[in-house]
């Protein structure tokens, strides 16, 4: 592990109890690339690179593009978390671009006229989920930081792309019939995204000049062009007034919105450093949690066709995630145990319920370290996200994972603009067995996420491997499957990324459909566990780097990414 580095991991040391030995290495890349969830985002980033961008530069052109391509996952009316490696320095940074609680927003918001909570459906469409976006003010901090193009050259690919319009594929027009029925409420983004009556059919050329024209002033005059005047308004008056759910949104809430600058969370596994984002993620903890209870299991030796392998990573998943759901929250309004969670000692005590050849069937969260009383609550889905990497030619790399949570977010558009619905992810539940819950609604605050940028690290110090995904809460576990995948079987980046996924519902385990661990499971079900076999929505974007210092792009088959090379 390079000083550098070591330095900026100093403070979990104690977590994780890793170190590697300082040697000089070369900082330079010896290519670059970039993978995206649409082949017209990757090739805005590719286009970045040729032009002399940084990778930083390169994933703000991605972002801005996936907006346009893919309206329905990501976008300037989300916000996103990026990871953030530096190639001549060795510094591991990130920030956190999370929506935020606008003043208005209480603990009781999902609480039904009933005193029970909300179900999704009745939450999720209009004012009531909003949260104030973030993705442009995570750009142009980001920008300021790494970026070597001018702000405005960045857009210039969204930009063409919103005025000569873009084709529908297949993703967008399965996202469009899936919210069909709920847009006789919301005739604003069906304006958009209809023809004659109906979503627009695969082949349609769309466009959408509102959004080319923000586009052009945040362009020219910074992010004080979407957080504040025209924009603002437009968006404070898109919420207050929502044709279902109205609620207060004000200029004051958007304009006092900034992103802060988080202290990744790293650990150790098989040698390497697993590096990821702090809370208001859980993706960071959550990831380091299963991988520390499986390290002690030999999965190199049983292979990823062993039924013992999906076992302990399910047990793992499973009693991880109870952890998550009680525990992690913002971390400026709990108190989050961070380094308690991926305490070796805690971990292993964590490990030592997991028993081979029978289910444990009871997944509590366990009490970690320095953990405040506190209770746990039920979560809620998540369907709407994009991850996208860049790695430049002087060995920055930069992890974006970004979101407007739900396909079409809230429903509601302002200038262009698609708002999220990010305050579905608070728990409906403010409080449980008389305690406050974690990840209650509070103003200002922002909602718990699975999102996982990661970049991984040799015993070295440098990065050899990064990934993110798309799904809601399984994008931890396509972040964990592919890190196991890829280090413990050897699989590259992109098979780790197709290998099929195990997840759980609230009756057990859920293999992947259309995939080998469909022969999974007989031999699960024979050691106590319920299992079910279900399509999954999942879409990972990942990178190598190869022994000869070069880095190779991967992008899920389950989705139209493409990874491109500089």
């Amino acid at each position: 592990m390079t000083p550098r580095l070591a330095g900026l991991l100093a403070p979990f040391a104690f977590a994780f109890l890793y170190t590697a030995p300082a040697v000089a290495r070369e900082p330079v890349s010896l290519n670059a690339t970039v993978s995206a969830a649409d082949p017209r985002a990757a090739a805005a980033g590719q286009d970045i690179l040729r032009q002399g961008g940084s990778a930083t530069d390169a994933a703000i052109a991605m972002m801005l593009a996936l907006n346009v391509v893919e309206p329905h996952n990501s976008g300037i009316g989300g916000g996103g978390f990026l990871m953030h490696h530096d190639g001549e320095t060795g510094v591991l940074e990130s920030i956190d671009g999370r929506e935020t609680a606008p003043a208005a927003a209480r603990p009781d918001r999902f609480i039904g006229a009933d005193g029970q909570p909300l179900d999704f459906r009745s939450a999720w469409p209009g004012g009531y989920s909003v949260g104030v976006p973030g993705n442009v003010r995570l750009a142009w901090e980001a920008h300021r930081k790494w970026g070597k193009l001018s702000w405005a050259s960045l857009f210039a690919p969204a930009i063409r792309l919103a005025e000569e319009g873009f084709e529908v594929r297949q993703r967008l027009d399965t996202a469009m019939k899936a919210v069909a029925p709920i847009w006789a409420d919301f005739p604003e983004i069906q304006k958009f995204f209809w023809v004659d009556g109906a979503p627009a059919p695969i082949g349609t050329t769309l466009r959408n000049p509102p959004l080319a024209a923000l586009f052009r002033r945040i362009a020219a005059e910074g992010p004080d062009a979407f957080y504040k005047g025209e924009t603002a308004r437009a968006i404070a008056a898109t919420v207050t007034s929502a044709p279902k759910n109205p609620v207060p949104m004000t200029e004051a809430d958007i304009g006092a919105y900034q992103v802060k600058a988080r202290k990744p969370v790293c650990g150790p596994y098989r040698g390497y450093s697993i590096c990821g984002m702090g809370p208001a993620s859980a993706g960071g903890i959550t990831v380091l949690q299963i991988l520390g209870m499986v390290e002690r299991f030999p999965l190199k030796q049983w292979g990823k066709d062993d039924p013992r392998s999906w076992h302990v990573i399910g047990e793992a998943m499973r009693l991880a995630y109870a952890d998550r759901d009680k525990w992690l929250g913002d971390p400026e309004y709990v108190s989050v145990p961070i380094a308690g969670l991926i305490d070796p000692d805690y971990l292993r005590k964590r490990s030592a319920l997991i028993a081979l050849g029978r289910s444990l069937n009871d997944y509590r969260p366990g009490t970690p370290p320095g953990a405040e009383a506190r209770t746990a609550a039920a979560p809620q889905p998540e369907s709407g996200t994009s991850h996208f990497v860049a790695i430049d030619r002087d060995g920055d790399i930069a992890a974006w994972t970004s979101t407007i949570e739900s396909f079409f977010g809230s429903q509601l558009i302002a200038n262009g603009v698609i708002l999220n619905n990010e305050l579905t992810d608070f728990s409906f539940t403010p409080e449980k067995n008389g305690a406050p819950v974690a990840n209650r609604v509070e103003p200002g605050k922002r909602p718990l996420s699975s999102m996982s940028p990661t970049i991984v690290y040799d015993g070295k110090g440098t990065p050899v491997f990064t990934i993110g995904a798309a799904g809601g809460r399984t994008i931890i576990m396509q972040v964990t499957k592919a890190i196991i995948a890829h280090f413990d079987w050897g699989l590259s980046a992109q098979d780790s990324i197709a290998l099929g996924l195990e997840f759980f519902d609230a009756k057990g385990l859920v293999l992947e459909k259309g995939t080998a661990l469909e022969a999974m499971k007989a031999p699960l079900e024979a050691w106590g566990h319920t299992v079910t076999i279900a399509p999954l929505g999942l879409k990972a974007n990942a990178a190598e780097r190869g022994t000869d210092g070069r880095w190779q792009g991967a992008a899920d088959p389950r989705s139209p990414g493409v990874s491109l090379q500089e």
